[in-house]
């Protein structure tokens, strides 16, 4: 093997005789010493477009990613290969940096893997300084602008790599991004006049379907009814993701789920069971499938709407890797988009909004007009809340939205709760109730909210809880005390959930008219974003990959035929679809859901044939509420 060689060390490392895509045009950009931008689907083999250079010449690549997890799996999947590489994350003590970061110098590593917050710290940029560093990439690079469905301000330390390397090559790589956002990138990582590959994003062998159904957990068991391969569920929320794989599970189908509340060595053990197809389905929040490798999935279902096209065609696109045919299915009704609204725009703080928070943050402190800036406070989100009567996610954005344009700081203790485990069965829980009735509300409420109690350690909210059992918060915590000292549950408790560090004195409004008209331009972007997602949903008379790659700047120049909209266009006798409804009753009454199901066919279509059938008189709804012939 020639060790300089792209296509020798493809061979030899990856198994593949020829690259895919542009991968050969971006390899050839950063060998000649080039910076470059890779816009590539999901799946479209992105890490090969920095490896293989950094393979093929002697120093190191630093590699900037978001998250821990994809950090670890290719750190994990390099070393597998043979492959020096370092992963420097969060939680590492300083010392221990230090170590890693002298192997990086010393110790002839090909990989330093690092999240952009290790950016911020001296020492890491101090020995970078010093490295022999021969590639830059920035994984998921949307991040670093704000005009994107991901926007995280710590991304914007990815800039000073520049200045600290100005000679070095850096690659910006990311499976969704407009024109606008691609420009940003380019803007805040200061490439210099970078070679820009855009392979397409048109994923011809996925069936993009939206399904309107009432019935959403029954649709989405019919969906999986035929499945022989893999299966991914998108929910937003941890308790959905619990609920529909007992669902699942209840009729006999076989499911997991898997979101940040689970356990590492139990996601592990999930992830593995999907991995090895001993579990078909998992359902899971968003950031599920990052960085995992398996081709076999044949079906994504996203339950709810997501937030924005990019997102969603992200999460779709890990269907079908392998090149057989996949289907991207999302479920919806009309209440969906009523609560995706509410969930997404209805808590974007405005400016009066913002001052108002600040403002009484402030007078909690007891910080003076000119004062506080360098000072830490400690602080129960929940309980300042209350203390103001202020809705909790509109504050919670508005904290972001400070913290993020470094009027204060926020340690990563914000988004911990108070952490439960029962440590007995069912039954003896039940007998101990029975003795302590006033603990009674607190452990019903608990169960009800939250599951996987009985099986691992779950992060809870003391606020939620006291508001569902209609008890005080200091009831909640005195109970959860009470349950801790006679063995029933393992509890740690956070007295303050949040850390608070001001960067600039108190000036009031002042303070946020420096940022206001960047937050409202934000915002617009994030309004914007979900109203192109329901008008995706609600378009059924433009074909789904040509909607989708519009969006890209993508121009389609056929359509797909494999849709939900590109199906339904086609010519239909409605008369013989009505033959096969009256076909199949004849062997006995029937529902609509039955129906749908037997025929296989658009919902919609078939309660238009129904209502049809009804208004002629040839069927009839029995006292069953089953159509039968009359």
């Amino acid at each position: 093997m020639n060790k300089r060689n792209p296509k020798d060390l493809l061979k030899y490392y990856w198994g593949f005789d020829s690259f895919r895509g542009s991968q050969q045009k971006v390899i050839d950009a950063l060998m000649n010493g080039q910076d470059a931008v890779a816009l590539m689907p999901t799946g479209g083999g992105k890490s090969v477009c920095f490896q293989i250079p950094a393979l093929a010449q002697e120093g190191i690549c630093i590699v900037i990613s978001p998250l821990v997890a994809l950090i670890q799996n290719q750190v994990a999947r390099l070393k597998l290969m043979g492959i020096k590489a370092i992963a420097l994350t969060g939680g590492i003590p300083m010392e221990e940096v230090g170590n890693l970061l002298d192997n990086c110098l010393y110790g002839n590593y090909t990989f330093l893997y690092l999240s952009p917050e290790r950016l911020r710290q001296e020492l890491v940029r101090g020995r970078i300084q010093r490295m022999k560093v021969r590639l830059i990439a920035i994984d998921e690079a949307h991040c670093i602008s704000q005009w994107g469905h991901d926007f995280r301000p710590a991304y914007l330390e990815c800039g000073k790599l520049r200045e600290l390397l100005p000679d070095t090559p850096m690659v910006a790589l990311t499976a969704t991004a407009t024109e606008q956002v691609i420009a940003d990138i380019a803007e805040h990582l200061k490439l210099q006049a970078p070679v820009l590959v855009k392979d397409s994003f048109a994923r011809k062998n996925i069936a993009f379907s939206v399904v309107f159904a009432e019935d959403k957990p029954y649709r989405l068991k019919q969906l999986c009814a035929s499945l022989t391969k893999s299966a991914i569920v998108y929910v937003r929320t941890r308790r959905l993701a619990e609920e529909l794989a007992r669902y699942l599970n209840a009729s006999d189908y076989e499911a997991a789920f898997f979101h940040g509340g689970v356990s590492k060595s139990e996601k592990q053990k999930r992830l593995d069971l999907w991995l090895e197809n001993k579990v078909k389905i998992m359902v899971a929040t968003n950031a599920f499938g990052m960085g995992i490798d398996k081709a076999d999935v044949a079906l994504v279902v996203h339950y709810q709407i997501p937030d924005c096209i990019e997102n969603y065609f992200q999460e779709a696109g890990r269907a079908g890797r392998d090149g057989t045919h996949a289907n991207a299915v999302l479920l919806t009704n009309k209440t969906d988009q009523q609560g995706v609204k509410d969930q997404f725009i209805g808590v974007l703080p405005d400016t009066q909004y913002l001052k108002m928070v600040y403002n009484k943050l402030n007078n909690y402190f007891q910080i003076a007009y000119g004062e506080g800036n360098d000072t830490t406070h400690q602080l129960n989100f929940n309980a300042f809340c209350d203390t103001y009567k202020l809705n909790s996610l509109l504050t919670y954005n508005s904290f972001r939205i400070l913290d993020q344009n470094s009027v204060f700081s926020l340690t990563e203790a914000f988004t911990q709760k108070t952490m439960v485990q029962l440590l007995i069965g069912k039954e003896p829980l039940f007998a101990y109730l029975e003795q302590h009735q006033g603990i009674v509300p607190v452990v019903q409420t608990l169960l009800r909210t939250y599951g996987g109690l009985f099986d691992f350690e779950t992060k809870i909210n003391t606020h939620l809880v006291a508001k569902k059992s209609g008890v005080s918060e200091t009831q909640v915590l005195a109970s959860l005390k009470q349950l801790e000292k006679d063995a029933i549950i393992a509890h740690q408790a956070n007295e303050s959930d949040l850390s608070i560090t001001f960067l600039v004195p108190r000036e009031d409004d002042t303070t946020i008219h420096r940022f206001a008209r960047e937050v409202a331009e934000r915002q617009q972007v994030k309004i914007d974003q979900v109203h192109q997602m329901l008008e995706y949903v609600n378009n059924n008379t433009q074909c789904r990959n040509r909607q989708l790659l519009d969006y890209f700047g993508e121009k389609a120049t056929a359509a797909c035929g494999i849709c939900d909209v590109c199906k339904r266009n086609r010519i239909v006798d409605p008369a013989t679809e009505a033959q096969q409804i009256l076909k199949l009753l004849e062997h006995a009454p029937y529902d609509s859901r039955f129906i749908i199901a037997a025929l296989n066919k658009d919902e919609q279509q078939i309660l238009r044939s129904l209502q049809h059938l009804l208004e002629e008189g040839m069927i009839r709804i029995n006292s069953t509420n089953k159509y039968e012939l009359i």
